[in-house]
């Protein structure tokens, strides 16, 4: 399977308005940013498990289909039930979210799935993209499965992108979190990084873990608290300092949107300078919106 496999949970958003009222959607972090990927025209696949028969599920493979993402790896898991999450906002349209996903059928996924189906799958892509919730929900053995299949398709050419979004909720402690996104990193070829996600899972200093990674031969985008972006790539270091931006309605989905417009500019050929460019001008165009997924005819030219 030429092209992009992603790789995660995809969810029932409820995006909180007045009191009572909620907007419907469907949202994950690997999941947003393979609608992006998408749009942006890289042939995309998602890999997870959604339940069968209720509306939810229905819902996660029409908008699935609606937006060209191949559903050939998707597992549908009898009386289950997708997870859900609330976001609520504050005035700057910061988010906070809570979470019913406990008995999502996306924690299974690899005791769901055909493995050598999946394995073939990996091994053919051109870029596989997950993250550290991607590796937190699928639990232990869902990750003893996983990464090896990870690094098998990294030696034999595969591009692998992680994001190491790091919720700490989703972990038994810090230390199997710090180990599981190390055995992924080990691997990557492209990196993107938070100073807040580092010292959440590592308490060490982000940028010693971007050098060590760009020495390694991987293509790091670091991002500072102060939206400053640092970008190791080719032997060197790239400063990109922040830009302003109009008030955000949700900063939803700003990091999803950030990654894909990234890596598909440089997938295509462009310089770290453009793809850093057309990342921000995309997530710049999501905040303004409520929800991960902004409406298609509203993505930037």
């Amino acid at each position: 399977m030429a092209g992009v496999i992603a790789l995660g949970e995809c969810m029932v958003e409820l995006s909180l308005g007045a009191p009572a009222i909620a907007a419907v959607g469907y949202a994950g972090d690997t999941f947003n940013t393979a609608v992006y990927l998408s749009r942006l025209g890289l042939p995309t696949a998602y890999a997870t498990a959604v339940g069968a028969g209720d509306p939810f599920s229905a819902g996660i493979l029409e908008l699935m289909a609606a937006e060209g993402i191949s559903r050939e790896l998707v597992v549908e898991a009898q009386g289950r039930v997708p997870g859900l999450y609330a976001i609520q906002r504050d005035a700057a349209g910061e988010r906070s979210f809570f979470y019913w996903r406990g008995e999502a059928p996306a924690r299974d996924y690899l005791q769901l799935v055909d493995l050598p189906k999946l394995e073939a799958a990996l091994n053919g892509a051109d870029l596989i993209y997950l993250s550290a919730i991607s590796l937190a929900v699928i639990g232990e053995a869902g990750r003893a499965a996983l990464i090896p299949m990870l690094a098998a398709a990294a030696a034999s050419g595969v591009a692998l992108a992680f994001d190491t979004n790091y919720r700490p909720r989703l972990w038994p402690s810090a230390d199997v979190g710090r180990a599981a996104i190390g055995a992924v990193l080990a691997h990557c070829r492209y990196l993107s990084l938070s100073a807040a996600d580092v010292e959440a899972f590592h308490g060490g200093s982000a940028a010693t873990i971007a050098k060590e990674s760009g020495e390694r031969g991987c293509e790091v985008v670091l991002r500072d608290e102060d939206r400053t972006i640092h970008v190791y790539a080719d032997g060197g270091v790239a400063a990109f300092p922040a830009e302003p931006v109009a008030r955000a309605v949700d900063t939803t989905g700003a990091g999803d949107s950030f990654n894909a417009g990234y890596l598909a500019a440089r997938l295509r050929g462009a310089t770290v300078a453009e793809a850093v460019a057309k990342a921000r001008a995309l997530a710049a165009v999501v905040v303004r919106h409520r929800g991960a997924i902004i409406p298609a005819d509203q993505m930037p030219a």
